[in-house]
């Protein structure tokens, strides 16, 4: 088969490094791709929300199966652009995007279909959001309605960092049309979880859980990021904790949402806090998570290909179930400096290619370019430039969690590029 799969980041790096491995995949195309994906698909220059032009590339290609990894282009209704040509693609149709798209339909959603969840109130004016916290108080959390890549809740403590964060959303538009409406819900306390499962909208495959580290410091200090590392499983996420997830989560809300008419078929992924009340779900996304993704893939024995092409089918009853392997997986994100906020471009990376020799890891690259240089026998040499904020998802197996944070850890210490910063705790909650 030709693959398409779209998207730039460490998520589209390791669901490329697991489709090459697939018997059905023959060329790999990627949308744009980045330095790293390069060297297992082919890179194209077409942005991952240029739905014509993707759509140019698939039938000028012959591609037999596109997946789209972002969820900028579920939002803007690629599938169903894709599914009214008879095109095969990978995801959820626009209307089962909103999940993503906006948090206030997937908390309405919630609380009609019993969806255990924090309480919450919806605001589309400043004043009556500054005045309905003068009144609860805080701790609350304050999320953007909208897509914000990740960074558009905030916990606030004090009332202060409240009506900074209305401000900033609803007033300053920092980011622009997804703060036109905001929630404020309460703050839940406890462990957090990343469950994702393949479904068809009849049947559900769940993958291996995953923990996300959202903040960009140690401790879980700082702003949120689109995540400075995962790891997988996540010890706090038993077997009948998972069960009782995928009952009060996962199937009320595929129920609650094919009760609305509408179908999804992709990937469901489902931030959920554990908390003394039980698991209730923070947030939904429509695709995988990243960096989850990073430390899930590299467990999974099963062809991811297959799945994705069964779900895509209605055809996930064949599948029976999904095959691990038993160890576990670290992915720590190093990432430019002032990330968050704003970084600089064009740093060069050194140490991969010490790690190309270590056993039992994987660098996933984020946001890096390649740069070729000639040297004077005309031999091209390749050179990764940093290119994102996130920049490498250096990502190591171990027979424990100890093992693989260690493992990790010390391909970390090979790699440098200027202003380079990680995390130092990955993982260390599991322990």
């Amino acid at each position: 088969m030709r693959i398409l799969v779209i998207g730039s980041g460490g998520r589209e790096h390791a669901l490329v490094w697991s489709i090459a491995q697939s018997k059905l995949a023959k060329k790999i195309f990627c949308a744009p791709g980045n330095g790293g994906i390069a060297r297992q698909a082919e890179c194209i220059d077409i942005k991952a929300e240029d739905i014509p032009a993707l759509l140019d590339f698939v039938k000028k290609e012959k591609i037999d199966f596109t997946i789209v990894g972002p969820e900028a282009p579920l939002s803007s209704g690629i599938v169903d652009e894709f599914n009214s040509r008879k095109l095969k693609i990978f995801g959820p149709q626009k209307k089962a995007a909103q999940l993503e798209a906006s948090k206030v339909f997937a908390k309405e959603l919630m609380a009609k279909y019993k969806v255990p969840t924090a309480d919450f109130k919806v605001f589309d004016n400043a004043e009556e959001a500054n005045k309905y916290i003068d009144k609860r108080g805080v701790p609350c959390v304050i999320k953007a309605d909208g897509l914000a890549q990740g960074k558009g809740v905030v916990v606030a403590r004090t009332i202060d960092e409240a009506k900074q964060a209305i401000s900033s959303m609803m007033q300053e538009k920092i980011f622009g049309a997804a703060g036109n409406k905001i929630i404020i819900e309460d703050c839940l306390e406890g462990e957090e979880a990343s469950i994702l499962v393949f479904t068809d909208s009849k049947d559900v495959i769940p993958l291996a859980s995953a923990q996300d580290h959202k903040r960009v410091f140690d401790n879980d200090q700082g702003p949120n990021t689109g995540g400075m590392g995962a790891y997988s499983p996540a010890p706090v996420v038993t077997q009948g904790l998972f069960k009782e997830i995928l009952d009060k989560i996962i199937y009320r809300t595929i129920d609650g949402l094919a009760k609305e008419g509408i179908v999804y078929q992709g990937v469901l992924y489902a931030g959920v806090m554990i908390t003394k009340d039980g698991p209730k779900a923070l947030e939904f996304n429509v695709r995988f998570g990243d960096p989850e993704t990073e430390a899930i893939l590299p467990r999974m024995k099963s062809d991811l290909l297959e799945v994705m092409l069964a779900t895509s089918e209605n055809k996930l009853n064949k599948i029976k179930g999904l095959e691990w392997d038993n160890r576990s997986c670290v992915c720590v994100v190093c990432a430019s400096g002032g990330y968050p906020g704003n970084y600089e471009k064009g740093k060069a990376i050194s140490g991969l290619e010490e790690i190309d020799k270590m056993k039992d890891v994987v660098v996933f690259h984020s946001g890096t370019k390649q740069r070729k240089i000639y040297d004077v026998g005309q031999k091209t040499e390749i050179e990764y430039l940093t290119n994102g904020g996130r920049v490498l998802g250096v990502t190591g197996l171990g027979n424990n969690i100890k093992e693989a944070i260690d493992k990790t850890y010390q391909a970390v210490a090979k790699i440098h590029f200027d202003g380079m910063h990680y995390r130092r705790d990955i993982g260390r909650r599991a322990l």
